[in-house]
């Protein structure tokens, strides 16, 4: 299990590497980009192995112990020391990572983004895909702002180099946001270790451990600076402005990586840390945090609404983009609540907001190669795009993503919003509950306006009158009255509906949403107990 671990954090950053040496002559294939995309594939696909061989060896019976660590001095004056180690809360993002970071790979091996060379793009894909394992991962403070830093690079240039029109404007914004946020986020970190006299998280997380040491004063310090950071990357509002140009920009397995993964990095490091570790601060700041948790939901949703209007050349990838700072403010209302229910919810809510969004960001990439746009004015025209007519199995995959998205009881979205709202409803004692009913009331208006925009996409993407276009037009630009020499209206022309390979990397994340949705106990048995513990001061 040790070796396990190890080799999910390790084995990317080798094979990342190993991208950027020239392929031995028996692995060429057709090509130099054909092997190095492979190489991709299978490098994420043994880490994805990996991944499930240490949940199947997981000890399910006994999720809230720290399973699989390793514990290796590394600087010994500072007391920093190379601790790894997986439980119930961040087992599942282990997972969750390795299988997202190989459909990615799979799906860009057939498909990959126009850019520089595949070495490159296959190089950052899997060193992204270290940093973000090594987060879930590490249980020191400072390895854990180190992990959080390097998944920053590598995004950077996947936007800048591989992304759409206003990648550079993007690309630039992300980085700036998130680096800024994390020269805080160091300061609070080495406030906690200098304070308590060690960076290890699992001690820091006891009662009766060094965690002792931290007044109420440091507490609050620690969770405004930490906080700040870890807000930035959730995205909480208002931190969240680089988020929508992001996704925008990024081509789309950057988008499915950043909304499916780089997210939970925030939202993890607040139940990790600042739960645990700093209560009486986290106390303090919960009000806050749920209420601008709040006004993200109603605010993400209302944007949506805003862009799915007709006439108001509203981008789909950007309407994704501002349902994920929607769905991450339920994540942390649950959290803010202080709750076993609230966190649990959370917890689940992240692990849904992956499949589900990633699925998504999947779908309107591949719309955006079939029309050649993602402006839904051009997708719709006057009638509708009527996919499920024209490609029938994508369309209604994508009205299956977008009725997941917005929460239907069955699907993996209902849980975890219930559960934050039931958190919201009985928060922990010490937090005003009318303020936090205040908050419930909102987040339910936010799943109403949510159904309604999700709704209003899918019947301006998927249904609609059979379009009429001329032969030669643009598919999506032609006036849908345009008729042929003869004077007879002539029937649009096909779109590609779903390929064999969009079938290989779209298929796990659906049949994952509706067994989650089915099976909530599955991830809940895990993520309780470890909550319980975590809740509990360790005890």
């Amino acid at each position: 299990m040790q070796l396990l671990l190890a080799a999910v954090v390790v084995l990317p950053l080798v094979g990342a590497l190993a991208a950027l040496l020239p392929a031995p002559p028996g692995l060429k294939g057709k090509n130099p980009d054909q092997a190095v995309l492979r190489h991709g594939v299978t490098v994420t696909g043994a880490v994805l192995a990996a991944a499930i061989a240490l949940s199947v060896g997981f000890d399910h019976d006994h999720p809230a112990r720290m399973q699989a660590t390793t514990d290796i001095s590394w600087i010994p004056a500072l007391d920093i020391r190379i601790h790894l180690g997986v439980d119930g809360i961040s087992l599942p993002l282990v997972v969750l990572t390795a299988l997202l970071t190989f459909l990615c790979a799979l799906y860009s091996y057939f498909h990959m983004p126009t850019g520089p060379s595949p070495k490159a793009f296959v190089a950052l894909l899997l060193t992204l895909e270290a940093g973000t394992l090594a987060t879930f991962a590490v249980l020191d403070l400072m390895l854990f702002f180190l992990a959080f830093e390097m998944v920053l690079i590598p995004m950077y240039f996947l936007i800048a180099r591989w992304g759409g029109r206003g990648k550079q404007a993007a690309a630039w914004k992300f980085i700036l946001y998130t680096l800024l946020g994390s020269v805080v986020m160091l300061l609070g970190l080495l406030l906690i270790g200098v304070k308590s006299g060690t960076f290890d998280m699992v001690a820091l997380a006891t009662d009766n451990g060094p965690k002792a040491q931290l007044s109420h004063t440091v507490q609050v310090l620690a969770v405004l600076a930490v906080g700040i950071g870890l807000a930035v990357k959730s995205p909480l509002w208002p931190l969240h402005s680089w988020l929508p140009d992001a996704h925008t920009a990024a081509p789309t397995v950057g988008s499915v990586l950043l909304a499916g993964v780089l997210l939970k990095m925030g939202t993890y490091g607040f139940v990790r840390i600042a739960l645990p570790i700093t209560p009486e601060g986290m106390q303090t700041f919960a009000p806050y945090l749920a209420a601008l948790a709040a006004i993200g939901i109603i605010y993400g949703s209302l944007a949506c609404l805003a862009l799915v209007r007709k006439g108001a050349k509203g981008d789909l990838k950007r309407l994704i983009a501002y349902s994920s700072v929607g769905h991450m403010g339920f994540v942390l209302l649950g959290i803010a609540s202080m709750t076993p229910t609230g966190v649990n919810g959370a917890l689940f809510a992240n692990i849904a907001h992956g499949l589900i969004t990633g699925l998504l960001f999947f779908l309107v990439g591949a719309l955006k190669d079939r029309y050649g746009s993602t402006d839904l004015d051009t997708l719709a025209g006057s009638t509708g795009a009527a996919l499920y007519g024209r490609a029938p199995r994508f369309g209604g995959l994508l009205a299956f993503a977008a009725v997941a998205s917005l929460g239907i009881p069955g699907l993996a979205g209902f849980w975890g919003e219930m559960l934050a709202m039931f958190g919201a409803f009985q928060p922990a004692p010490g937090l005003s509950r009318p303020a936090f009913l205040t908050f419930m009331v909102l987040a339910g208006l936010g799943t109403l306006l949510t159904a309604a925009y999700l709704l209003l996409v899918v019947r301006r993407v998927c249904m609609g009158g059979t379009p009429h276009l001329a032969p030669t037009a643009p598919l999506g630009t032609a006036d849908p009255a345009a008729e042929d020499p003869s004077g007879q209206s002539a029937p649009a022309p096909a779109i590609p509906d779903i390929a064999r390979y969009e079938y290989a990397a779209w298929t796990p994340l659906a049949v994952l949403t509706v067994l989650a949705g089915l099976w909530p106990a599955a991830l809940l048995g895990l993520t309780d107990p470890a909550v319980q513990q975590l809740l509990g001061g360790g005890k």
